[in-house]
């Protein structure tokens, strides 16, 4: 039997990269100049496309910042909810966590697509996927709720005050308050 030849469409490859740079140009914009500093113009040029670019690809400012709300939060998602695999990870989620506080760039742009979308609730799906795998992981602890929603709320607290502080929580103090709040041994060995 012949193998099926794939025709890759170059416009869509290159649509798609055009797409994606203007997600990072937003986050950049972000970063550095907050939620009010985006705009077509200034992600465009972050971004070294024609102004044209961001109009094209996305519907308007709405749009574009939500799919960077979306893109952060479901990567971030993502790399959790690959720690609810069985065993003990709450080191390797404490690692991971003393990774993200030590580059605070890309979680201060975070942070404010958060607020923003505590404001539109039409961008709330994004960070409901950031929470339930932040209380997925908790679940591999405990079965309460109560616990996994505070396991959750601790976990952005310490993320969010790693940006008000200049000494950065290391691994082993996040690890310490994640077993603290989910003390017992994994539910899923």
């Amino acid at each position: 039997m012949e193998q099926p030849t794939i025709v890759t469409d170059g416009r869509r490859i290159k649509g798609n990269r055009r797409r994606r740079a203007l997600i990072e140009a937003t986050l950049r914009v972000i970063e550095r100049d907050g939620v009010s500093g985006v705009s077509h113009r200034t992600v465009s040029q972050e971004a070294r496309l024609p102004t044209s670019a961001s109009t094209y690809y996305f519907t308007g400012l709405e749009d574009l910042l939500t799919a960077a709300l979306s893109s952060v939060m479901t990567e971030d998602a993502e790399r959790v909810r690959r720690l609810t695999a069985p065993g003990d990870n709450r080191h390797e989620l404490a690692l991971l966590f003393a990774g993200v506080v030590a580059l605070p760039g890309h979680l201060l742009a975070e942070y404010e697509l958060f607020l923003l979308a505590a404001r539109r609730p039409a961008l709330r799906k994004a960070t409901d996927e950031w929470l339930d795998a932040l209380r997925d992981f908790a679940y591999c602890y405990t079965d309460d709720p109560v616990r996994a929603w505070y396991a959750a709320g601790m976990i952005d607290g310490i993320l969010l005050h790693s940006l008000l502080r200049d000494e950065k929580p290391t691994a082993a103090e996040i690890e310490t308050a994640i077993r603290a709040l989910l003390p017992g041994p994994p539910r899923n060995p």
